[in-house]
């Protein structure tokens, strides 16, 4: 095992999802997919290659103008031809330094273009993945993804690409002077270049490696840092006191990182000593040969000027060729890394027949219904997970030839033990999940037969912790229903009984409720959901333990406030506390994943069977339940009008 300096020993697993990194191959086909992404800007290509073509032509002239400079004019002793084209040098220099702006401004523009189109096609690539995708997948690893690798795809197009281009053409147009001028003295110059090349290329497939290794281990770092630093998982640390053992794992992953990054300055510290030492090798060897030449008559002294010249312009390319392999290995990599998300499909999408669900649309079927959570290879990638192989076990089924129906403005209501499946028919019908076999069905229309966006726009759902993002409270409501106008805000807000404690805060709608919308109490977050439900307005509402967590007080406000949300909408409700379900039309007794009763709740009490016992369970001992509350001028469920919704405090 390997040991981070001052932390714990890093476990077997790890240790092998290293091993498998170091040795992993890129897949086939990940170049040609490069320039099918480049394709938009081929013309900006175009263009740029003109540039560098030009750019390398001029550089290529001026040793050939020293070479004049010292043979036609500074030996002869004309000043005229000294000066003239001294000044050619100037401009030459002028027009370089131009082109080199406008080269930059080529390389940035395709870089950034390419990072904006990944960037774009992998957030929304992600946003498409189905709910058990982000449950397996660390947060911190799908970051990692549209950051740290996107940049290095793009430094393929700003670095790597605008270096290769280059110096393959200022290589061609030195090599052809340096003929021109030496075939012998050029042959005699190339002779050290085996010297930095061949360890090049055996040291380019490490150096790809550590990258990708190096890629993986921030990913995981990027994890560490989401999970912990938000506020939930910064309390957890804090309530355990785990502060020492978060930091030990922590810096076992960073000490990592900093010995990948040792490792990858001492290579590049190895090629700039080789270019440094052969070319000074070279250089003497030119001097030596070719002044002998000039010392000989068989050669002119400008000529050999011209040649060291050349040198310089000629090793510095031919350097950077040679670890041509590592750049490009480095940015496959990056590429490859990107290319793995987009090549993850969705397991829950729009079938190509797919037509959007009639507004209206308010009842819900479950026929001879099947499910178990898909496998991980179903759903994820190893790499996304911090494993070296996904769990490849089958899970367990976890429905079992469920059926039911609700009907339009009807409230059935779902209870059972904890696990017994009633979260997970929950999800089926928004189609966070698809069943294994049997259908569900909304409106009569099978779930899997209508658009995912118009779906979900007829089904509400508040769970037991309703999420709020880090922004304002106008931009949480607004994201149920961009268009709202602040009096529709106003007035959903009224009928979510929460109006009163949001015009008390300083800044109103304007207030940020910080991270998960832990500024606000539990009672206040959740009917400030219920508000964000009421101005998306759907026909179906789905609440999963919307008042499990809450005080006496705050359930009977955000009940009160349920009773309004439900009015006149065909609602799904799963409830621990049987009490706040007690008037609806009808309870589902779900136990291992199966239907076991279905009735009202005198029905169900009579009957004797698992409803009445988790009931006498809750409430032996207990004195009354008091009084069901119902929304001002409504009758309760089944005594009057089926739109009301009937709701009780324990």
């Amino acid at each position: 095992m390997r040991f981070a300096e001052g932390g714990p020993p890093i476990s077997a697993r790890a240790f092998q999802r290293d091993r498998s990194i170091v040795h992993q191959k890129l897949r086939p086909g990940t170049l040609r997919r490069i320039v099918e992404f480049a394709r938009p800007y081929r013309r900006m290509l175009a263009g740029f290659l003109v540039l560098i073509i030009i750019d390398a032509a001029l550089g290529a002239t001026t040793p050939l103008i020293f070479k004049s400079i010292i043979d036609d004019g500074i030996i002869p002793g004309r000043v005229g031809v000294v000066e003239a084209l001294a000044a050619l040098v100037g401009l030459i220099a002028v027009i370089s330094a131009l082109l080199a702006l406008a080269q930059r401004w080529f390389s940035a523009r395709i870089g950034e273009g390419l990072i904006f189109d990944m960037r774009s096609r992998v957030f929304d690539h992600i946003q498409r993945q189905p709910l058990a995708f982000f449950t397996r997948t660390q947060t911190g690893a799908l970051i990692s993804r549209l950051n740290n690798d996107v940049l290095g795809a793009q430094s393929a197009f700003t670095g790597t690409l605008s270096a290769v281009l280059s110096n393959v053409v200022s290589v061609g147009f030195v090599l052809a002077a340096m003929v021109a001028l030496s075939w012998q003295i050029t042959v005699v110059s190339l002779v050290l270049l085996p010297v930095f090349i061949i360890p090049a290329r055996l040291l380019g497939p490490k150096l790809a490696a550590l990258t990708r290794e190096g890629y993986g281990l921030n990913a995981e770092m990027n994890t560490t840092m989401t999970e912990r630093f938000n506020v939930s998982g910064a309390m957890l640390v804090k309530l355990y006191g785990r502060p020492s053992t978060e930091n030990h794992g922590f810096v076992a992953k960073a000490a990592r990182v900093r010995d990948i990054g040792v490792t990858q300055a001492m290579y590049g510290r190895i090629f700039f000593v080789s270019l440094t030492m052969v070319g000074a090798l070279a250089t003497a060897i030119v001097y030596g040969v070719g002044g002998r030449f000039a010392a000989e008559g068989a050669l002119e002294v400008g000529t050999v000027v011209a040649l060291t010249s050349y040198l310089s312009r000629l090793y510095g390319p031919l350097t950077q060729l040679s670890n041509v392999n590592v750049d490009v290995m480095t940015a496959l990599v990056s590429f490859e890394r990107v290319f793995e998300i987009l090549d993850l499909t969705p397991a829950i999408a729009d079938r190509p027949t797919a037509v959007d669900l009639p507004r209206g649309s308010a009842t819900i079927e479950f026929d001879n219904v099947d499910f178990g959570y898909p496998a991980a290879d179903e759903v994820s990638l190893a790499s996304l997970e911090s494993v070296a192989v996904l769990d490849g076990r089958v899970p367990e089924p976890v429905l079992h030839n469920v059926s039911f129906q609700v009907a339009p403005g009807e409230l059935v209501a779902l209870v059972g033990p904890s696990g017994a499946g009633k979260t997970t028919i929950s999800q089926l019908v928004p189609r966070m999940y698809d069943a294994r076999s049997g259908t569900v069905r909304v409106g009569g229309h099978d779930v899997r037969d209508v658009t995912l966006r118009s779906l979900r726009d007829a089904v509400g759902v508040v769970t037991q912790d309703a999420h709020l993002f880090h922004d304002t409270i106008r931009a949480n409501l607004a994201y149920a229903r961009p268009e709202a106008s602040e009096e529709r805000m106003w007035s959903a807000m009224e009928a979510a009984a929460i109006a009163s404690v949001v015009r008390a805060l300083p800044d109103g709608l304007d207030t940020v409720v910080g991270d998960r919308g832990y500024r606000l109490s539990g009672g206040e977050k959740q009917r400030l959901a219920i508000a964000r439900l009421l101005l998306k307005e759907p026909s179906i509402v789905v609440l999963d333990e919307a008042t499990a967590h809450l005080d006496s007080e705050s359930e009977a406000a955000v009940q009160r406030a349920l009773a309004t949300a439900l009015a006149g909408r065909t609602a799904l409700v799963i409830a621990h506390r049987l009490s706040t379900v007690r008037d609806a039309d009808r309870i589902l007794v779900i136990e291992g994943g199966r239907v076991a009763e279905s009735g009202r709740h005198s029905q169900l009490l009579a009957s004797g069977g698992l409803y009445a016992e988790l009931y006498r369970t809750q409430f032996e001992g207990q004195r009354p339940v008091p009084p069901v509350l119902v929304a001002e001028g409504q009758a309760p469920r089944g005594r009057g009008e089926p739109e009301a919704v009937a709701t009780a405090v324990s």
